[in-house]
């Protein structure tokens, strides 16, 4: 049946001068050049090898380096790594990103490409073992795994960004805050907030905030001193039998830290305590021994 409505014939005119046009799909000339045959990671690059260290798959930043962990202490292996990939190019601009074969045609070469907070669930898919307690042996050391990640993520975490090289002062005065990663105000994650810059009596409104690096130092020595006592002689932290995302998580920082050259002083406080030293370098060959070069 023929439609009620008519183009006038000027408009008509008009779009016959650009005509709806479709083509084939083009494909690659050969598809398997760019196939996904394994989980590949996408994380930041490795820094130089530090002290007499050999050069290993694991990122220089604490988050990809975490997820890495993750993947190799649920007992993944044969994991490729890129990290040719800017951070711009990942899920909301941020790494690391999972790239896997796509489950409905894992031939065709492509594959599905997974931000962070969906690793843990393709981990538990793909192995089988969605463990309502996580890994913990109980209740009671999952609660108590909420506050070590808290103490990690927070004064073990602020330490590290504080332990960067400083900007320039020309630089500091357009900077509005100290930035941890992926532009999250250092301000943040402290507990309680710094205060402004410019006090409560100024004429200016309040801006920036006063950082105090001493009083960050301190509470990261009674982190490490905390973290090290709970360890003990363990195996895994907080006696679990088997490795948990708390691992993963206390490893990634642990080797960031002594493995990053700015960090003199928070290196310091973690080679004094010789079950740290030799646990982050047990899981050091565990972690690594999961990835190969993309």
């Amino acid at each position: 049946m023929s439609s009620i409505f008519t183009i006038p014939a000027p408009l008509k005119a008009f779009y016959s001068h650009f005509p709806l046009k479709t083509w084939d799909p083009i494909y690659p000339a050969n598809a398997s050049v760019n196939a996904i045959t394994r989980p590949t990671l996408w994380i930041l690059p490795p820094r130089a090898p530090y002290a007499d260290t050999e050069q290993l798959p694991l990122s220089s930043d604490v988050e990809c380096l975490k997820w890495q962990a993750f993947l190799a202490l649920r007992g993944l292996t044969n994991i490729a790594v890129r990290s040719d990939v800017s951070p711009d190019g990942g899920i909301d601009g941020r790494l690391p990103n999972l790239h896997v074969p796509r489950e409905a045609s894992p031939d065709d070469g492509g594959g599905e490409l997974l931000a962070a907070h969906m690793i843990p669930g393709w981990v538990d898919k793909s192995i089988g073992d969605a463990d309502p307690l996580e890994g913990y042996k109980d209740e009671a050391t999952k609660d108590e795994s909420h506050a070590w990640v808290s103490l990690l993520e927070g004064k073990v975490h602020a330490a590290l960004v504080v332990s960067q090289p400083e900007h320039s002062f020309i630089t500091s005065i357009f900077m509005q805050e100290t930035l941890a990663p992926y532009g999250s105000p250092l301000s943040a994650i402290l507990s309680p907030p710094p205060p402004p810059l410019s006090g409560f009596s100024s004429l200016l409104p309040p801006y920036g905030t006063h950082v105090s690096a001493a009083a960050i130092e301190l509470q990261y020595k009674d982190a490490i001193s905390s973290l090290s006592e709970r360890l003990g002689t363990d195996k895994w932290f907080l006696t679990s039998e088997n490795p948990t995302a708390l691992d993963a998580l206390l490893f990634a920082y642990l080797h960031t830290i002594l493995h990053t050259k700015s960090a003199n002083a928070l290196r310091l406080e973690i080679t004094r305590r010789v079950n740290l030293v030799a646990w982050e370098r047990r899981v050091r060959a565990q972690v690594a021994a999961a990835f190969i070069s993309a």
